[in-house]
């Protein structure tokens, strides 16, 4: 029991734990990245048709400029 000619002390407590702060929910990529990607999806996919047609200097120039310029573009346009 308590002393009641002691003066009651208060508990301090700190501000109690952190809320985590939410991430914004902002979309990485917008429209811009989305056409090029899909310019890469079309270009890789013309050149795997070309390639399944025999083409040995079309396709490889279309694979490789979809795969090595158009989706790095594509992931890094603003």
């Amino acid at each position: 029991m308590p002393n009641p000619d002691e003066p009651r002390r208060r508990a301090r407590r700190g501000p109690g734990p952190k809320q985590p702060e939410r991430p914004s929910a902002e979309i990485p990529f917008g429209r811009k990245n989305y056409i090029i990607f899909a310019l890469a999806a079309a270009v890789i996919l013309a050149g795997y048709v070309a390639l399944s047609r025999g083409s040995i200097t079309l396709a490889p120039i279309l694979l490789l400029s979809g795969y090595l310029v158009l989706v790095p573009w594509g992931i890094l346009a603003k």
